[in-house]
């Protein structure tokens, strides 16, 4: 990378930190280049990102953002996972660490907040948007249901009624 093309990077990531709901950060040291590959596809899936660079790069990045106070996790060999979504990256990551033991989740931020490594699992345990949308659905359509019975309750009574009736004569 030129000097042009490391500005346009940090300038890049700079506005992708500043406008994620949440990222994590993980160490991917040991893992081959297929389970990175894995990882990609399952984030991809999750409605999210991965981005591995170089870590100088990552902390000009941060440098004067509400989120500088993470770039101490910046050793090694570091990868970011971020979305829109707040559930989306710590939920594809924590289940990918349970998979891989040479994965390991280092912490994270969502906005000004600073996630340690078991802030990232607790929010992967929450359900996703679409869950929580589905049993809304279903707790308002439940009552509905329920009405529904009811009303017909008294014709099927009648008709049953109607028809022991019959059978008696």
């Amino acid at each position: 990378m030129d000097r042009l093309e490391k500005q346009e990077f940090v300038k890049h990531m700079r506005g992708v930190l500043s406008s994620t709901g949440t990222f994590v950060v993980a160490h991917y040291a040991g893992l081959t280049v297929a389970d990175i590959t894995e990882l990609r596809s399952n984030m991809r899936e999750g409605g999210g990102k991965i981005t591995v660079a170089k870590n100088s790069l990552i902390k000009l990045a941060l440098k004067g953002t509400e989120m500088e106070y993470i770039s101490d996790l910046f050793s090694g060999p570091t990868l970011i996972a971020y979305s829109d979504d707040p559930i989306a990256a710590p939920k594809v990551t924590s289940d990918f660490a349970k998979e891989n033991n040479k994965f390991s989740i280092l912490g994270g931020a969502m906005g000004a907040k600073n996630l340690d490594d078991n802030d990232v699992k607790l929010l992967a345990a929450i359900p996703s948007l679409d869950k929580i949308r589905a049993k809304i659905i279903g707790i308002l359509k439940t009552p509905s249901q329920a009405i529904t019975i009811l009303a017909n309750a008294p014709a099927l009574s009648l008709v049953r009624l109607i028809g022991l009736n019959r059978e008696v004569d």
